[in-house]
This record gives C-alpha cells, structure tokens and sequence, in this order.
C-alpha cells in the first residue's frame, strides 16, 4: 500500500519507467536489425571520433593503408557519418556502374554548400535541379562540338605562356611553371566564360587569390561535418570566419561580372547595328541568347553564380595541377622526356603551329598524360558519393544515407590492376594488357573523371588544354633543374586538399629548340 501510495504521489514515475523501458526496447530492436546486416569490415573506431583518429597525413594514403588490412570495401565511422571508402576498380564498377542510380546523389558538404550558394553542380543532390543545370552546362560549355570551337582560345592563350617562357630562356632565367600554369587555366576560362581575362594588376591579383581559397576551403576539414556537436570549433579557428569572407568577396566579383554581361545587353538592345557578336557562358546563363530553346530552367542568379564557380574550380584548378605532375614526373625520367620529345617534333616537323589533327598521332604523348592521371589523379577521392537506398555490395550491406569515398589515388596504384603501380611507366599504354584503357569513364581501374551520372562533364574540356600545351612545351623547348641538379633530387612533396598539388612550385630552365 506505501509503494502505491508513493506512485500516486508522483505520478511522473510511471512515464519514467515507461521512457526507460522504450529506450531499452528500441535499442535491443535496433542491435537486432543491425545484426541482421552485414555490413564491410572496419577497423576499430573510439567513442564519438569513431575513425577520425586513423586519418592523419595525406588523406588518400592514410585511406588506402587502412584498406590494406581492411579489405577494398571497408566502412569508417567519421564522428557520427558513417562511410565506405571504395579502393579496387571492382567494387567502384559496382558503385559507378551497376548500382549507379542508388549512389548518384550527395552527401551535404556545410562549407562547400554554403560558398556555392547551394545551387552548384558538383555538390547537389541528386535530382532534377541537377539534371537540368548539368545539361545546360554539357550543351553550351562542354559539350565536343562547344569545344572544339574554342580553339582559337586554346592557341591564342598557349601561344602566349610560349612566348612568355621563351623570353625567360633567352635571359637565362628560370621559370616558374606553377604559376603559369594556373595563369594559364585561368586566362582560358576566362575567356571561354566570362568572355574576357580578368589577369592584370590589382583585379588579377585578388581574382587569383580569391579563387586560391576558394579552392581550398572547399577541401578544408570542417569537423562540424562529422561531430555537429563540436561545429563551434569553426568560430574559435577562423574556418567560419574565413568562408563566409570568401564568399563575400567572390559574390562581389561575380555580381560584378553579370551586372557588366546585363549592361552589354542593354547596350547592344540600344544601339542594334546588326552584328553578331559572340556570346559566352554567362551570356548564355543569364538567358540573353535569342533564339535558344535548349533552356528548360529559368536560372535565378544564384543558380548562375553557383555554375560560374564549379566551372572555374572544375576547369582551372585540376587542370594547372595536371600540367604540375605531367611535368615534375618528365623532369624526374629524363629518357622518357627524349622519347616523347622524339615523337612530338618527329609529328610537328618543325611547325610552329600544332593542330588537333597532329595531337591525334601523337600517342606516346597520349601515354604520358595517362600515366600521370593514373599516378595523380587530381582530385585523388573523388567527390563522395551518398546511398539513397539500402543495396548490397560484394555480398556487403550497404544502408541508405552512406557516404561513399572512391579512392582513385589507391585504385590507380592497384597490384591487381597494375604491374609496378609505382612505377612511372608510360609506355604500358602501347604494350601489353592496358593498351585500350582509357580515363573517360569506361575502364575502372583509370577513373581520375569519375564514371556515371556523377562522372566529370568536362574531360574534353580539360584534356584539350593539356594535350595542346603539353605538346606546344615540349615541342618548343628542352626543359631542366636549375643549377644542374638531378631530376631524381627533385622534390615531390604534396600540398594536401580538394586536389592534390605540388607543396613547392615546379621551376625549370627552358633552352628554346632549334630545328
């Protein structure tokens, strides 16, 4: 009768009792259901961190260690986001290929969303704003047709890095290929975006600049991703102080760039006189060409700005950090920079001017460019991945709502895909088993584009511009290390991030060639 009487007095006890007893229930339920699953091996994780304490260093290599002793599908517990890194060409089939529809969609990313406005490609989820917005940029940008009727960009902008180095080889100084080559991508999107370059003096510095962070803090860890509960931590290390001025300081520069594209528009509505003249991508985007029923979406300005900056982050960025290794990998074989020096002056013959039709014979060429994607994938994980279903893998489940990490920087150097994987070794391409690999998105064990719906658009668009510069450099001059070092002493340390650079710039001597 007192244990009543009790009861009656706080009458909170019973839905105590109950609250517990739910909470005892659901976690027996859930421990039942999860045993029920078979998820992918995974190596030990500690409370809360899970496996965050496992990834230190360069990203990609602590990932592919992990994957030595864990199996090429393995499951990570990153804070509170559980994820599976991908490290063989066939479990990444499964994912790009036979399971592509359940793994076409993203995971949100807080920082990469927040500088993009949410509206991007590369970062969206899976859906119709993505279908749309991705045709719109294959159609007017990236398309082979769109392309090819760049070149008189490509050509005009090589030509002049060209003569830029050349003037350095004949005052026998050095020259900082870095830099010139993210000049280089810079000025051709420019150009092919915005309609003009926007490189010289005060403007050029800070659009440089501006795009530098941009870049990196779409690659920055952001802890607040992974353990929400520790999100303030940005405050106190200035991450969120730092993106929220970047974005600032892009948005000026890009409304900037429209309101100048809108104000032409207006002028050229005032004042019609007849000509045609040439529009560009923001042209395009805004909705200023007559006559185009391509267009299936009114984009509002900040699905615009948002496009402007995935091509600029997709187009520059990986584009001057390939030329880097392609270049630093040549530098370090000295044979094999003979070799295809050999072939491409051999096809050139001695012109100045290098046509698309003579990239086509040059397949040595062809080789070295595939083997420095193979062993520097620019974006070594692609961007990851999100299950929107449960599916299985490889007799592994797994749930809806996973993040997926392809490793492309573990895949290319593969044992079981590769003979010598740490070789640089171009002429494997002419020889033997990997003759007919390409990176284009069919061959699993080459994926630096990715592969699928979520593949890159713009594999065209950027093996045009290397192709033609590699070939131009190459052609044109003879290239070493300063003071007559070796090029087994050149440095290859790596800069961590989104994409993966050289942690020093590459600077060279250049001896122009005479025929």
């Amino acid at each position: 009768m007192q244990w009543l009487y009790q009861q009656q007095a706080h009458p909170n006890f019973f839905y105590v009792i109950l609250f517990f007893l739910f909470l005892y229930l659901a976690k027996r339920f859930n421990r039942s259901e999860t045993n029920k699953c078979k998820l992918p091996p995974s190596p030990t994780k500690l409370p809360i961190i899970g496996n965050l304490h496992q990834l230190h260093g360069s990203l990609r290599r602590a990932l592919k260690s992990l994957a030595e002793n864990n199996g090429p599908i393995m499951l990570l517990h990153l804070g509170s986001k559980p994820t599976v890194v991908v490290s063989s060409a066939e479990i990444a089939r499964d994912v790009m290929k036979t399971y592509d529809h359940v793994f076409s969609s993203r995971p949100e990313v807080k920082f990469a969303k927040r500088l993009t406005y949410g509206k991007d490609i590369a970062f969206a989820p899976y859906g119709e704003y993505w279908r749309q917005v991705r045709k719109v940029c294959v159609l007017q940008l990236l398309s082979a047709k769109k392309v090819q009727s760049f070149r008189f960009v490509r050509e005009e902008e090589v030509a002049l890095l060209v003569n830029k180095i050349n003037d350095f080889s004949l005052s026998t100084s050095v020259v900082n290929l870095s830099n010139m080559f993210v000049t280089l991508a810079n000025d051709v999107v420019c150009r092919v975006a915005f309609g003009r370059k926007y490189n010289e003096g005060e403007i050029g510095r800070k659009f440089k600049g501006m795009l530098k962070e941009f870049v990196y803090l779409l690659g920055v860890t952001n802890v607040g991703d992974f353990i929400p509960s520790l999100a303030w931590v940005n405050y106190l290390n200035g991450l969120n102080a730092r993106v929220e001025k970047n974005l600032r300081d892009i948005d000026s520069f890009i409304d900037q760039v429209v309101e100048e594209h809108i104000e032409k528009k207006r002028r050229k509505g005032v004042h019609c006189n007849g000509e045609n003249e040439e529009e560009d991508f923001v042209d395009i985007l805004l909705g200023t060409k007559e006559g185009d029923n391509d267009l299936e979406i009114s984009l509002a300005r900040d699905s615009t700005k948002a496009i402007i900056l995935d091509m600029f982050a997709a187009g520059t960025d990986t584009t001057s950090v390939f030329l880097e290794w392609a270049m630093s990998e040549l530098i370090r074989h000295p044979s094999i920079m003979q070799e295809v020096q050999k072939e491409v002056r051999e096809v050139v013959r001695g012109k100045l001017t290098i046509h698309d039709s003579d990239i086509d014979e040059m397949h040595y060429l062809k080789s070295v460019i595939k083997e420095t994607l193979r062993l520097h994938p620019p974006n070594s994980l692609l961007v990851p991945r999100e299950s929107m279903e449960k599916v299985q893998i490889q007799g592994y489940d797994i749930p809806a709502k996973t993040t997926v990490i392809i490793n492309a920087f573990a895949i290319g150097r593969d044992p079981k895909s590769w003979e010598e994987p740490e070789k640089f070794w171009p002429k494997r391409f002419l020889n033997g088993n990997s003759t007919s690999v390409d990176f284009k998105g069919q061959d699993f064990q080459l994926i630096p584009f990715g592969a699928g719906r979520r593949g890159c658009p713009g594999i065209l668009f950027a093996t045009s511009i290397i192709e033609f510069t590699l070939a131009n450099l190459l052609n044109r001059f003879d290239w070493a290390l300063p003071d007559g070092m070796d090029g087994k002493d050149l440095d290859m340390e790596e800069e961590y991030g989104i994409t993966v650079h050289r942690k020093n710039d590459l600077v060279l001597t250049a001896q122009q060639h005479y025929y």
